[in-house]
């Protein structure tokens, strides 16, 4: 079985504070990195680590310094490069800052990753793939048509919709997608209305499937999750862990539901999977090197049952 991610990849360049700033607020920083990131190559490294069988990964780098250092942090986290593109003009760019309770505010800066040709990653990215994942941080009209590839080639495909820019050209998506899985403001977004609790997440995913996926879920971080599925809906409680950095969380969350979907799982276990998956990635420091590997993930569950 094989996953492939088309997406983003950035430079992630984090600022480690104790509050977020207000609006027009100077602050000091408490530490600094730089390092991996992006949506797609978050997600692509989770698959990664957690797979037993290949994964593909296409993004694209620019040609400026930065794209040398992506390709060394992609090689170095387990993500392959076989489907790398150049593209001219600068590589993305995360602007991050995490205060002391994990909570995050982030800017990207597209760079390459907005300079896809409508027609995406081609045909020839989709050989032999069964599971594919997109996200929103390269153009919209490129997304659609990985999809629409996708779907002709009965390939399941999982939607994170983030981030959701224009609402109403993401819920064209939905009909596309077989898995969608918003986090609160992202359900908002496409619904008009904000779920805060999990009988309000459960709701948002019942109204998300009627748009079109088989699946929807909606996360609502540390209050846990809600989906809905031909079988029914339901939610996953959350995992007590210590948060210290909620960057990848989603990302390493979407990554391993595409795994463990692709490798035959049944929806509440694939979303237990997941949500243990993003629990650990979110008590480590760091985007794509927060990730755990499947020992990890399998023990901490093993751990959680016992």
């Amino acid at each position: 079985m094989t996953v492939a991610v088309f997406g983003s990849v950035n430079l992630d360049l984090a600022a480690h504070v104790a509050t977020l700033p207000a609006p027009g607020e100077t602050i000091h920083a408490l530490g600094f990195d730089a390092a991996l990131g992006g949506k797609g190559a978050n997600q692509a490294v989770a698959a990664a680590r957690l797979a037993k069988g290949p994964v593909r990964f296409a993004a694209a780098v620019g040609t400026d310094a930065n794209a040398a250092q992506i390709r060394r942090e992609l090689e170095a986290n387990g993500a392959p490069l076989g489907d790398l593109r150049d593209f001219p003009g600068g590589s993305g760019l995360a602007l991050i800052q995490i205060d002391a309770a994990g909570q995050n505010a982030i800017t990207v800066v597209g760079g390459a990753n907005m300079a896809w040709p409508d027609e995406g990653p081609g045909a020839a990215f989709l050989e032999g793939v069964d599971t594919l994942v997109l996200q929103l941080e390269v153009p919209l009209a490129a997304v659609r048509r990985a999809a629409s590839m996708a779907r002709e080639r009965e390939i399941r495909v999982i939607l994170d919709p983030a981030p959701v820019g224009d609402a109403e050209a993401t819920r064209a998506l939905l009909p596309l997608a077989d898995v969608v899985t918003p986090n609160e403001s992202e359900a908002a977004a496409l619904l008009g209305w904000r779920p805060t609790t999990l009988d309000e997440a459960r709701r948002a995913a019942q109204e998300l499937r009627a748009l079109g996926p088989g699946l929807a879920v909606v996360k609502l971080g540390e209050k846990g999750l809600a989906y809905a599925a031909e079988a029914g809906s339901g939610e996953i409680a959350p995992f007590r862990v210590t948060g210290v950095d909620s960057v990848a969380a989603g990302d390493a969350f979407c990554g391993a539901l595409s795994v463990a979907l692709d490798e035959g799982q049944g929806v509440e276990a694939a979303l237990r999977f997941a949500s243990a998956c993003g629990a650990l990635t979110a008590t480590r420091r760091g985007a794509a090197a927060s990730i755990p590997d499947r020992d990890e993930v399998e023990r901490f569950l093993a751990a959680q049952d016992g």
